[in-house]
């Protein structure tokens, strides 16, 4: 007996995530990208169990030694030893956690505070927000910089009170892009249907700003991320913030300039793990900017 065609064959209607994860699998540069940020997340997370070493142990018998590659390295120690013997690849596992993973909580903290004040002041209208609108060009008109390093001076040099300082200096950026974008998302046509349809507030923000907030919150998150990590090594590397014996990539090179022509990987190493974090974050967000912006048009 012959088989019967399907002459109603159901048609797959990809969803849009779907598509953006389509869109962005073909890009190489942003799948590499993405590969650079899972391995900083996995060693961010896992960074005691794939240390060789602890990253305060010191090693009095390989003083400076060099990279396992060079004529007098040692495969023990994978990319050389520090001034005070400390095994260099030990350090910059555990400093991912310090520069990179700290980097991740201060924007998340950020995104989660200025995005929630930026919705509520693209909501409204009148004096509210046009006095948060004022506030925040006030605000914006100071480098993030330079607000992290006022803010450490006054409360003190500490991990703690930077990563206080670069997330008070992150939250405007973030509220002042998604007040924005909900402002100008808000003047649509189909909201305001939506309003004269008789939507409540909430209605109107889950259905119809917040699935369109998607490309300002991954370029301001990208942004924001990759501030974070470079103010955090500046403020390092100034010795206002993480302090010695901590293995922050920032103040990892301040204390490595004196050997940088004695023991050059001292430097470079450090300085390498900061700008190939910047550059995947950069990879990963506009990857993701262009995918999203290829799908909704």
């Amino acid at each position: 007996m012959p088989a019967k065609g399907n002459i109603y064959p159901e048609v797959h209607v990809r969803s849009p995530k779907e598509q953006t994860w389509r869109v962005f699998r073909r890009n190489t540069l942003a799948m590499t990208g993405l590969w650079g940020l899972a391995l900083l997340s996995v060693l961010t997370i896992l960074a005691p169990w794939l240390a060789p070493y602890s990253a305060s142990a010191q090693f009095s018998d390989a003083l400076l030694m060099p990279p396992s590659w060079e004529n007098h390295g040692n495969i023990d120690f994978f990319l050389g030893t520090d001034d005070l013997g400390r095994d260099l690849l030990s350090r910059l596992i555990f400093g991912a956690r310090l520069t990179f993973g700290n980097g991740v909580l201060t924007v998340l903290i950020a995104l989660l505070v200025g995005g929630s004040l930026g919705i509520v002041a693209g909501m409204s209208k009148g004096y509210q927000a046009s006095i948060l609108n004022h506030f925040l060009d006030t605000l914006l008109a100071i480098p993030s910089l330079l607000l992290a390093i006022i803010l450490v001076a006054i409360l003190g040099p500490s991990l703690l009170h930077t990563l206080i300082a670069i997330t008070l200096a992150l939250t405007p950026q973030f509220t002042r892009a998604i007040y924005i974008a909900v402002a100008n998302e808000m003047q649509k046509e189909y909201l305001t249907a939506l309003r004269l349809d008789g939507g409540s507030r909430w209605h109107m923000l889950r259905y119809g700003v917040l699935p369109n907030l998607s490309d300002t919150i991954v370029s301001q998150t990208t942004r924001g991320l990759s501030v974070a990590i470079l103010d955090i090594t500046a403020v390092g590397f100034l010795g206002l913030g993480a302090q010695a014996p901590k293995p922050e990539w920032g103040t990892m090179l301040a204390d490595a300039m004196e050997l940088v022509y004695l023991a050059p990987w001292t430097v470079a190493l450090p300085g390498l793990a900061i700008l190939l974090s910047v550059l995947v974050v950069n990879m990963v967000g506009e990857g993701l900017r262009q995918a999203i912006n290829e799908v909704m048009d």
